[in-house]
């Protein structure tokens, strides 16, 4: 506890030395000028006669740089809104639920004999399906329910259109906002990417204009969320006075595995259906009615390692089924991808306080090489008020809580999406966000960090920055459920009982 106190006082001392020196000075100036005569203000305006050419060229510099740093400067892209879709409640997909659908899936498979089947692969996914963190309300695709289930395009087609067209009509009647306004168009699916597009879709249900600046990024993974924040942001700093419209969403129905490779069977067992829809704006008006300002985006790609580069893999068996492959390698690929990308964001985030040790400690192993172990680790939690980590698996969320030095509140966001929605993809982050909202944590100021990892292997963040004490937006995901969150789930390697924790807010 001492150590804590010494550590909150070093970094209080740090963040307020300018105006902990601040006031002495002032004193000490107003002490000095008290004691000036009128021969001393004599000689000073003598001064100033004298060289006033040169004061008026440093005037004028000081006046034209001021200038030239507003008019150049990349203008503020605000978070309007956004939307995550909420699926029907008819298509919720609990652990007995999903394995029917499972068991169906390979029921319908022409070339396996169901009589002779070996129950194994079934009781895996049942075992991964338990432990994995998710509950019984997440939910699954549309044709994956009938029987036999549909996996045809048709089928793939009308999820991804019940999702993103779902996302979008909340957050245009939220926003009041005319599609005819969107100046530009991200969309990003990883694994279903049909012809016509799906930014191409979106311009036709809505009714875009002709002259938009439409995007599509398929085979980004999980993180392509932020890479599409990131496109949007750097399009907004080029075309002035208009919105952009982020849509990060995945495809389920034709992309569940069918074969009995268990490196190729989680992935099942994870991924769920979900989507969102946001708003962004570089229009100065916006900033009293938007939620949040951009503060920073950081890409890291590590795709130039082989080992990075396969360690998430869509490939076919040995039986020609096609399925997503995680290697054995994928747990240290995923800390390093982190752990670059949490030091390039570090400096642009971290107070002073956390740079100043960080480069001691940096400094001093370099000298002391064995004698010091490790890096010290920021503490991020003083430069961040909220954490969304991308819900991928548990895995993932007790590697990044350890590694941050995290407490369980600062991942309950993430747990209670994981919990709740399952993985869905690139879009897990703002179901994580709106967690947070309605919970009514997130006050004017707070910082909240958005931080995912795909395929490729890539880690991608984004920080926001509160513009307002911002509540959940209509229609919420969390509007009829947020009562029952958090709960009590696995941790670490230790398995704990679920039930509900309604006493904490």
């Amino acid at each position: 506890m001492t150590s804590i106190n010494v550590k909150l006082l070093y970094h209080y001392v740090i963040t307020n030395f300018f105006n902990l020196c601040f006031f002495p000075l002032t004193a000490i100036l107003a002490g000095k000028a008290s004691r000036l005569t009128t021969n001393d203000l004599h000689h000073f305006y003598s001064y100033l006669q004298h060289n006033l050419i040169t004061l008026t060229l440093l005037f004028a510099f000081t006046v034209f740089g001021s200038v030239l740093y507003f008019v150049t400067r990349p203008k503020p892209v605000y978070l309007v809104d956004y939307s995550c879709y909420l699926p029907p409640q008819h298509l919720s997909a609990g652990i007995s639920k999903t394995m029917e659908i499972f068991y169906q899936i390979r029921k319908s498979d022409p070339l396996r004999n169901v009589a002779l089947d070996d129950s194994s692969s079934l009781d895996f996914l049942r075992k991964i399906q338990e432990r994995s963190g998710l509950g019984d309300e997440t939910y699954g695709p549309e044709g994956l329910f009938e029987i036999p289930p549909r996996k045809n395009l048709a089928s793939a087609r009308e999820e991804t259109e019940q999702v993103i067209n779902g996302a979008l009509k909340n957050l245009f009647e939220n926003t009041k906002v005319n599609p005819k306004e969107i100046g530009i168009l991200v969309v990003n699916s990883s694994m279903f990417n049909p012809t016509p597009s799906l930014s191409a879709m979106v311009v036709n249900t809505f009714k875009l204009r002709s002259n938009i600046k439409s995007f599509n990024l398929g085979g980004m993974g999980c993180s392509a969320g932020v890479i599409a924040i990131d496109l949007a942001k750097d399009l907004l700093h080029v075309h002035k006075n208009t919105y952009a419209l982020v849509v990060s969403t995945e495809n389920i129905t034709q992309n569940i595995y069918t074969g009995d490779n268990r490196s190729m069977m989680v992935s099942n067992c994870l991924f769920r259906v979900g989507g969102a829809a946001i708003l962004l704006s570089n229009k100065p008006g916006d900033r009293r009615r938007s939620k949040y300002r951009l503060a920073h985006t950081v890409r890291t790609h590590t795709g130039a390692d082989d080992k990075s580069f396969g360690c998430v893999r869509q490939e076919e068996d040995d039986s020609g089924k096609t399925g997503v492959s995680l290697s054995k390698d994928i747990t240290g690929v995923a800390g390093i991808t982190v752990q670059k990308n949490i030091t390039t964001l570090g400096p642009l985030v971290l107070p002073l306080s956390e740079k100043i040790l960080f480069v001691v400690t940096f400094v001093a192993k370099k000298l002391l090489k064995d004698k010091i172990k490790h890096y010290y680790v920021p503490d991020f939690k003083l430069a961040v008020d909220h954490f969304c980590i991308h819900a991928g698996g548990r895995a993932v969320i007790d590697v990044l809580e350890k590694n941050l030095g995290l407490s369980p509140i600062d991942v309950e966001a993430s747990r209670s999406t994981l919990h709740r929605f399952g993985n869905t993809s690139s879009s897990s982050i703002w179901y994580e966000l709106a967690y947070i909202e309605a919970k009514g944590r997130m006050k004017k100021g707070n910082k909240a960090w958005q931080i995912a990892v795909g395929s490729g292997f890539k880690c991608n963040s984004a920080v926001w920055v509160a513009l307002r004490n911002v509540k959940a937006s209509a229609n919420s995901p969390w509007e009829h459920c947020i009562h029952k969150y958090p709960v009590q789930m696995y941790s670490g390697s230790s398995k704990s009982e679920t039930r509900a924790q309604n006493g904490r807010s």
